[in-house]
């Protein structure tokens, strides 16, 4: 019996090909948030990914939760559903996931706009305080107020062999 050997071209085509499916298929997916102004806090499903413009990976589509905050600005809370590309249904996904040689990328970008916020007018606040501080007066109450005192706890009973203080008599230097 002898030793077969494969000609070096064909081994080097096999070797290419068998590099090509291992290290193949390939989708990045990246989403990108900017704000209108850029700057604020940008939290996807509870997690800060930085402040805006903000980037980040993600591995599956769905529903997300984006949080935008930045001072002097409404807090955003909104759901943003990320739909998968047709590449991705099955049985496609198994091809662009496992065996396609090339990297496909994904990118989605989320513009968010946000708001002012609302500054009361002096004369509102001024008013406001007026109401309160009559009411203060008069004995109004507009919350009602926690009352209740702490739990009082029952005091432990002195174990047997020690004086009434609760603390062990020192016997002997």
């Amino acid at each position: 019996m002898g030793i077969s050997y494969i000609p070096t071209r064909k081994a080097g085509l096999i070797a290419t090909i068998a590099m090509t499916v291992v290290a193949s298929g390939c989708v990045r997916r990246r989403m990108t948030v900017r704000t209108t102004p850029p700057g604020a806090i940008v939290s996807v499903d509870n997690q800060t990914i930085g402040t805006s413009p903000a980037s980040s990976s993600f591995t599956y589509y769905g529903t997300r939760e984006f949080r935008i905050e930045k001072d002097g600005y409404e807090t955003e809370t909104i759901q943003r559903r990320l739909n998968p590309p047709w590449y991705e249904y099955p049985p496609l996904d198994f091809i662009t996931e496992t065996l396609w040689p090339w990297e496909i990328r994904d990118e989605r970008i989320i513009d968010i706009e946000l708001v002012p916020k609302k500054i009361p007018a002096i004369d509102e606040v001024l008013g406001r305080a007026d109401q309160l501080r009559g009411q203060a007066r008069s004995g109004v109450v507009t919350a009602p107020l926690e009352t209740t005192s702490p739990p009082t706890l029952p005091l432990p009973s002195t174990p047997q062999g020690l004086p009434q203080g609760g603390v062990p008599a020192v016997i002997g230097n």
